[in-house]
């Protein structure tokens, strides 16, 4: 079961994605970094950088890897990299602190978010899907889960027992994206959507259900105190409008703008309390990392030019 979101509302969400794919592929022609450091998984803001996985420490130098990313992230040792084969093929892998890779998994479509649970144990990501019947605008979304102690594999969240607003729901146009896990490596937060509508679920990879929370967020990213949620919400609820960068309080279901008011589509990680990071595109869709405050205060700042993808290794910086 998939999504199905309006023409004019999928084009909007997908085809940025698409062109920034297009981007990073026609870069491929560019000259390599030169300088390749050696990497790991232990401190610093992890990021991509010039197609590179690459760590920036707290007086902003950065080590750049040999290994090509399109999206990373990690914590506890353990790294999520959606990697290019071709422009029409991807695949996963998961890291070792060292940068060794342990598993791959092949990817179905276009790759746009990754995320790794606070243990390591947990991994999971979203890419964009063409071929559903129902879509038409041609694009729907897969997110699948790796629980890398046991092995197991959730190709698609789509087989999960759905509760929307209180009753149980089925419906052949669910779609899931943008997964954050919580510290017990079992209750995560996604997006779903469904017959028009974004929600934000709550779920559970033990029993394989989710339900829904609120609607209108898209892209969660769960607080180290598992308290909040920053997100992404669609301007008047359409995503044609662009997106505000907001937090949602669990307990109040209060929603907090940041001072960020450019539109941005990304899955905003969490740098330390308080502080959240994002990528933000220019015009020529060349990225840089920004940092804002979560309560809506201050003014939103550049953190790591070029850069790309971010998350907070082993300490805050």
């Amino acid at each position: 079961m998939k999504f199905r979101i309006a023409a004019l509302s999928l084009a909007a969400v997908l085809l940025a994605g698409i062109a920034v794919t297009y981007v990073w592929f026609a870069r491929q022609a560019q000259p390599a970094p030169a300088a390749v450091s050696p990497v790991t998984l232990e401190s610093g803001l992890l990021v991509v950088l010039n197609r590179r996985l690459a760590v920036i420490d707290g007086s902003g130098a950065a080590r750049v890897s040999a290994v090509e990313c399109v999206r990373v992230y990690a914590a506890a040792g353990t790294g999520v990299c959606l990697q290019p084969e071709s422009p029409w093929a991807y695949h996963l892998s998961v890291l070792d602190s060292s940068l060794t890779t342990t598993k791959t998994l092949p990817l179905p479509g276009l790759p746009n978010r990754a995320r790794v649970s606070a243990s390591g144990r947990m991994v999971a990501w979203t890419t964009f899907v063409g071929g559903d019947s129902y879509a038409s605008g041609g694009f729907s979304t897969r997110t699948g889960i790796i629980d890398t102690k046991e092995g197991t594999v959730i190709s698609t969240l789509e087989d999960f027992a759905i509760t929307r607003e209180g009753k149980a729901y089925q419906n052949i146009d669910v779609n899931f994206w943008g997964v954050t896990f919580a510290a017990d490596d079992d209750r995560f937060y996604a997006t779903l959507g469904t017959d028009g509508k974004r929600y934000l679920v709550e779920g559970s990879v033990k029993s394989r259900t989710v339900r829904t929370i609120v609607s209108n967020v898209e892209c969660p990213s769960l607080s180290p105190d598992e308290t909040k949620v920053a997100f992404k919400q669609a301007v008047n609820a359409d995503p044609q409008q662009g997106w505000r960068l907001s937090v949602l309080d669990l307990k109040t279901l209060a929603v907090t703008h940041t001072a960020e008011t450019r539109s941005i589509d990304d899955q905003a990680a969490w740098l330390k309390p308080g502080t959240i990071a994002y990528t933000v595109r220019d015009s020529a869709g060349d990225p840089s990392v920004w940092t804002v405050s979560a309560d809506g205060t201050g003014q939103p700042q550049l953190l790591a030019p070029g850069a790309e993808s971010p998350a907070t290794l082993g300490n805050h910086l």
